[in-house]
């Protein structure tokens, strides 16, 4: 049940945003009563801690799952925006991180410690496969570069109220990214990728 409840509360939080949903919301959503989540979670806070943390571990999921499929560094980066784009489709139209950050302070500083560490993580290994494979120039600095980006996209994503908006602006910067450490290789396979990416965008 509590399993049950948790990803009943993610998916109406990233829907609907974190500030709107009530206790109530969900009881209603799933047809039980509000103390039965109240025998699970004390309060809302509670409820969004676990809920943030369960999204949270979904999103490494899928990103591990797209980078064991071994495309290269660039095209795999697409990959992974193209995920996010499908799993928060739904979203309202404010940023859920934006929401996060605004309402919810503390447990938002929270998620950022451990989405940090693991952006950090992810981001070098792409670095680090990218210059093998020859699409990112050898001599850049990795631990820079992998600041640079995390710092953009976290600050589009805590400052962008509109969700939509957001998106937009983090292909540009995926595009500002991937065109600081491209070889000639890397730009022929970023022009490929955004070709697609317009390609799908017009039909």
């Amino acid at each position: 049940m509590k399993e049950k409840i948790i990803s009943k509360a993610s998916e109406l939080f990233l829907r609907l945003g974190f500030k709107s949903v009530t206790m109530d919301d969900i009881a209603g959503e799933m047809c039980i009563s509000k103390k039965t989540i109240y025998k699970y979670f004390c309060n809302k806070e509670v409820l969004i801690e676990e809920s943030t943390s369960t999204v949270h571990r979904q999103v490494h999921e899928v990103i591990d799952t797209i980078v064991a499929k071994n495309y290269n560094a660039i095209h795999e980066n697409f990959e992974i925006r193209e995920m996010f784009r499908d799993m928060f489709k739904n979203s309202t139209d404010t940023s859920p991180l934006y929401q996060l950050k605004k309402h919810y302070p503390e447990i938002y500083q929270n998620v950022m410690t451990h989405e940090i560490d693991q952006c950090n993580h992810y981001f070098r290994d792409n670095i680090l496969k990218g210059i093998r494979e020859e699409l990112y120039r050898p001599d850049i600095n990795i631990d820079l570069y992998v600041k640079f980006y995390y710092t953009l996209i976290f600050h589009i994503n805590e400052t962008t109220v509109s969700e939509r908006e957001a998106q937009k602006i983090e292909l540009e910067a995926l595009e500002y990214h991937t065109r600081a450490m491209a070889t000639e290789k890397g730009i022929a396979e970023l022009e490929k990728q955004l070709e697609k990416i317009n390609h799908n965008h017009h039909q």
